[in-house]
């Protein structure tokens, strides 16, 4: 792509555009006021009557100009503004698609090795059995990404079902961990007992476990750990539900704390390795606790100490 020349970037072009418009407000009131000047000096000089020349409504007029002027500033901001965002997210978009068709394209390559090796050699069972390991992983990696392409699209969409049931959500948590058991075997998901008995509030349990899988797997994935550990407390505070994520991962700097939630934003360069995922999960976490009004808060001491993140949920007597 040609480089655009410094001249001709959006940025210098509005810029000048505003200095160009305040300069022309500038002149136009000071001419204003010379002429209204001017006739003033005719008057007294020709003893004429001022009000035939000289109202109220001069200085409405600038009043009113001066508004209208503000007025247009005010919307060229406002479309500078959204230009620069949907320019911030046609490259994050971009960075999307090349990081998501890298996460699409390597497990499907590693299937079709396994795939290929099957069919050319004699595997003894214990090697068969080890390389259907390695299959099962990568199509597990195939689906969480399909997975979270379809959740965006609902909920973007507003077509999940809207039917909220009233849920234990510590049952619903422990249920959930043991159905998804094969997907998180390599590591230890702890739900500690609460040291109270937590009341049920109203999930939407499509959307809900959408939002387990998201954590948990995010929690994983970004975990240098020989053996990633999730820690799930449930506190109730206040006649609020928090439910703490608590992992051993890589932590998160302070500075990208109030950004992981963006949407297609990685933390790291889509050129470099720690840059991981489609960009979408947690994306996914926030919109879905919003649509149980709740709100997520995120803790971390920076790089190598792990994360918390805090869902809180309101209940009903």
């Amino acid at each position: 792509m040609q480089q655009i020349k410094w001249y001709f970037h959006p940025i210098v072009v509005f810029i000048f555009s505003l200095l160009a418009m305040s300069a022309s407000l500038a002149l136009y009131i000071y001419w204003y006021i010379e002429v209204s000047e001017g006739l003033r000096k005719v008057v007294i000089k020709y003893q004429l009557d001022p009000s035939e020349f000289f109202e109220v409504r001069t200085w409405v007029v600038i009043l009113v100009l001066s508004v209208l002027v503000g007025m247009i500033l005010i919307g060229l901001f406002i479309i500078f503004f959204y230009n620069q965002k949907t320019l911030q997210l046609y490259r994050m978009q971009h960075n999307f698609i090349n990081n998501f068709t890298h996460e699409l394209k390597t497990p499907v390559t590693s299937l079709k090795l396994y795939l290929d090796t099957f069919s050319k050699y004699e595997l003894s069972r214990e090697e068969q059995i080890k390389y259907i390991g390695f299959m099962i992983q990568d199509v597990d990696r195939l689906l969480d990404n399909i997975n979270r392409i379809l959740g965006l699209a609902r909920i973007e969409g507003r077509s999940y079902t809207k039917e909220f049931v009233a849920s234990d959500p510590v049952r619903t948590v422990r249920q959930f961990c043991d159905n998804n058991a094969g997907l998180f075997r390599n590591s230890d998901i702890v739900i500690h007992d609460p040291p109270e008995a937590i009341p049920p509030f109203r999930i939407n349990p499509s959307l809900f476990e959408m939002l387990l899988m998201n954590l948990l797997t995010n929690a994983i994935k970004y975990n240098a750990s020989e053996r990633p550990r999730v820690d799930i407390r449930f506190v109730l505070r206040k006649g609020r539900v928090h439910i703490c994520f608590e992992d051993n991962g890589i932590g998160i700097e302070k500075n990208e704390i109030k950004k992981i939630f963006r949407k297609f934003y990685q933390v790291g360069r889509s050129d470099d390795m720690s840059a991981k995922g489609s960009g979408l999960g947690l994306y996914l976490v926030k919109h879905i606790v919003k649509i149980h009004r709740g709100k997520v808060m995120t803790e971390s001491d920076g790089s190598g100490k792990g994360t918390v993140f805090t869902l809180i949920f309101p209940v009903r007597a």
